[in-house]
């Protein structure tokens, strides 16, 4: 093993360290053999002897060899001479349990960029120059704090910033100390699933619902309950509060995802009513009401009564863009401190640069003037999609959602199996996902999910056409 020349692909005494090491843990050199000297060695391999005292000295060090006046010796290594596991092997201890109940199946490969795919905005319409200028501007102002990690709870201008837009958008009274910056929603939801709850604690999740949600709170060691909704929203009954007392329940008041309805002003007291009498946190996820139509937004959950128990979350992946990753919670102010100063340890956040700029990008008017434009937008592609479905030949289907966000939601017969057609669609260029992945048993929905958000409205026929011939 030792006479065999050595390749030029690594630097030689690199690979020779390597190559004797494996030998070693592997067991091909046994404990107690003595290796030839440095300089014999180097003879035989025909290498430089700074090479081999380079390789023996490494792994002196390293605990694998042992040098003294009789010689270099292989020392006895725990472990060393078992066959090596493959990768991925039964033998390895695997997931914890909590993981394997909350991770959700993989439901074949989505394509965001295809046509009628939810979730994806309008990128194209994304104000580039006005907020090229915001990291520009931030950028020249930039400190070398601002290169290391972000403030506990954020940078300290965009939560005012933000704390200014949330007072005037959704009217609620907001201080910038309750404004908690986060890597996104799903960051957010496993922070509110870590301070608020115990593992074990029973949360309320929307039926159906968003998949990616129940997994940050399955992963929390949650128990989920799965409450089904209506056409005002969540929609628990009596034994949901007996049986199932809550400690948190999460809500998409604004607009549920993925059917589109949302939540009535009566439901929404029903629910704080509820929350306050089981002791239970509601973290009030406010979905695409930035997006909403026809008519203000419903007030939000969080100010609707004083000293309501609820956290609020936000996000820019759906206004600005998603690989923005910047997200914020609004928290009571009694929990302000210790939001932030958990948020700060467990996740050290970052970006204090892009921060900076989003901060910059919302004083400066750039975030109101690009939603309003925007709006627009999707309201011309949601009708759009709606002509296109009534013109074109083929089932009459119930249509749910519209009056907020970026998808409609299809409701199929039993005839129209809605996984079957998603794949059909698939194959034709489109991005549709099934109703059926949203829900948790017993409940079964059959139907698609249809975003417009990258939608432009000379499409609309053509995208409605493939979905037809998917359907035959």
């Amino acid at each position: 093993m030792l006479a065999e020349p050595l390749p030029a692909a690594l630097p030689r005494q690199q690979l020779l360290y390597q190559r004797l090491r494996a030998a070693i843990v592997d067991g091909r050199l046994a404990p107690g053999l003595r290796l030839p000297a440095s300089r014999a060695l180097a003879e035989e391999l025909g290498i430089a002897r700074n090479t081999v005292l380079f390789a023996y000295e490494q792994l002196a060090a390293e605990g694998c060899l042992v040098a003294d006046r009789h010689g270099t010796r292989v020392a006895t290594l725990a472990g060393a001479g078992r066959s090596p596991v493959r990768a991925g092997a039964a033998s390895l201890p695997g997931l914890a349990r909590r993981a394997v109940a909350a991770l959700q199946p993989e439901a074949g490969a989505d394509d965001d960029a295809a046509l009628l795919a939810p979730g994806l905005p309008e990128l194209g319409a994304f104000p580039f120059r006005a907020w090229r200028a915001s990291l520009e501007r931030a950028w020249r102002a930039a400190t070398p704090r601002q290169l290391g990690y972000a403030p506990h709870g954020g940078e300290p201008a965009l939560r005012a910033a933000l704390a200014e837009h949330l007072t005037t958008l959704r009217g609620f009274a907001v201080r910038a100390e309750q404004v908690v910056i986060t890597g996104g929603t799903q960051a957010g939801l496993d922070l509110c699933a870590r301070l608020l709850v115990d593992a074990g604690d029973t949360a309320w999740v929307e039926n159906p619902g968003y998949p990616a949600a129940r997994t940050a709170l399955g992963l929390a060691g949650l128990v989920l309950h799965a409450v089904a909704v209506d056409a005002e929203g969540l929609a628990p009954d009596a034994a949901d509060w007996q049986t199932h007392a809550p400690r948190l329940i999460l809500l998409t008041p604004s607009h549920q995802y993925p059917t589109g309805r949302v939540m009535s002003l009566a439901r929404r007291l029903a629910v704080l009513d509820g929350a306050r009498a089981a002791g239970a946190w509601v973290v009030e996820d406010d979905y695409d009401s930035e997006f909403r139509r026809g008519s203000p937004a419903l007030p939000a959950l969080y100010g609707l009564q004083p000293d309501a128990p609820v956290v609020y979350a936000g996000t820019f992946s759906k206004t600005l863009y998603p690989g923005l990753r910047i997200g914020y919670l609004v928290v009571p102010e009694a929990l302000a401190a210790d939001f932030v100063r958990a948020a700060g340890q467990a996740t050290r956040p970052g970006h204090g640069i892009e921060q900076a700029a989003l901060a910059d990008f919302i004083r400066r008017g750039h975030y109101t003037a690009h939603l309003r434009r925007i709006r627009r937008r999707y309201e011309r592609r949601q009708a759009a999609l709606r002509d296109a479905l009534a013109r074109l030949p083929g089932p009459e289907l119930a249509i749910t959602g519209g009056e907020a966000g970026l998808h409609l939601t299809l409701w199929l017969p039993p005839d129209l199996p809605d996984t079957a057609i998603a794949r059909r669609a698939a194959a034709l260029g489109l991005g549709v996902r099934p109703l059926s992945r949203y829900a948790l048993p017993p409940m079964a929905c059959n139907g698609l999910v249809l975003g417009y958000g990258n939608l432009d409205e000379g499409q609309a026929m053509e995208a409605v056409r493939r979905l037809r011939l998917a359907m035959r």
